[in-house]
């Protein structure tokens, strides 16, 4: 029963989180394409969607063939030839290692976790991306920035509490890598059409300049986000409700609360015998 509603949610979810809220304000009067031909949209939607069609199916082996005929039918029904054999491999492999990831993640909320740095990190700046002479940038910027990491921190102690959060250091180092890679794939897809060297010099200028900027004007949001995200497991963890303590051999009792029924004829004395009927 449960797949009932999973899967219509998991198609539902792929396109609406990696790709509707995109450029669906960008679309011309009357156009019916559901994905366009830019690389940075394929591989940064379609990883988002599958993470998120994961996460909702939570099985592996239904999670991928779903979003495979799903990154298929949209792209054939927005009208683009098959031949276009590059990008729609790109969708297609990026919409499997989404979805493969989210689907392991709902079994560890650690990989969980990682595999939703990348899609918050992609949309953490897009708001603010339209406001470029605001006068409250930063901090707009630093705000959607503090709290997609504290997201990120939050989901990591999901399931396990606090043993997962060895794990911050890490994955604050892949959140903030996340952006160099939004920042890299965009900069591969600006430059498609001049020589292979041209492509890859764009996209190793943008993945490694990102980083330095980030971290100069953000470094405070970030350590409030840690600082956030501490409260916010400490009262998940409190909600939860004590593990159930480990049971030992006898449990502190006695052997009669060990022992089933049918054996307590042990524990008895055994009633006095004569050798001769009892005279009446």
């Amino acid at each position: 029963m449960r797949y009932l509603w999973s899967v219509p949610a998991a198609v539902i979810a792929w396109f609406v989180a990696g790709f509707a809220l995109t450029y669906l304000h960008g679309l011309p009067a009357g156009s019916t394409m559901f994905v366009v031909d830019r690389v940075d949209l394929l591989v940064l939607g379609g990883f988002t969607g599958g993470v998120l069609a994961g996460l909702i199916i939570g099985r592996l082996r239904y999670a991928v063939p779903l979003v495979l005929v799903v990154a298929g039918g949209a792209w054939w029904l927005s009208g683009y030839s098959l031949s276009g054999k590059g990008l729609l491999a790109t969708l297609l492999v990026a919409s499997v290692v989404g979805a493969s990831l989210g689907a392991l993640g709902t079994r560890s909320s650690v990989l969980a976790a990682f595999a939703l740095s990348v899609p918050i990190a992609w949309y953490a700046l897009r708001p603010a991306g339209e406001l470029e002479n605001w006068r409250w940038l930063w901090q707009l910027n630093g705000l959607l920035v503090a709290i997609g990491l504290t997201i990120v921190l939050y989901v990591a102690c999901w399931r396990r509490g606090w043993p997962s959060a060895y794990s911050w250091v890490p994955l604050i180092a892949v959140y903030v890598a996340s952006f160099a890679i939004v920042d890299g794939v965009q900069a591969v897809a600006a430059a498609k059409g001049r020589s292979t060297d041209d492509v890859a010099n764009a996209g190793t200028d943008a993945f490694f300049n990102a980083f330095e900027p980030l971290v100069r004007e953000y470094w405070p949001w970030l350590i409030l986000a840690v600082l956030l995200a501490i409260p916010m497991v400490a009262l998940k963890v409190r909600a939860l409700p004590p593990p159930p303590r480990a049971l030992t051999v006898d449990d502190g009792r006695g052997n009669d609360a060990v022992l089933s029924d049918d054996l307590d004829w042990i524990d008895r004395e055994d009633p006095k015998r004569r050798l001769l009927p009892a005279r009446r």
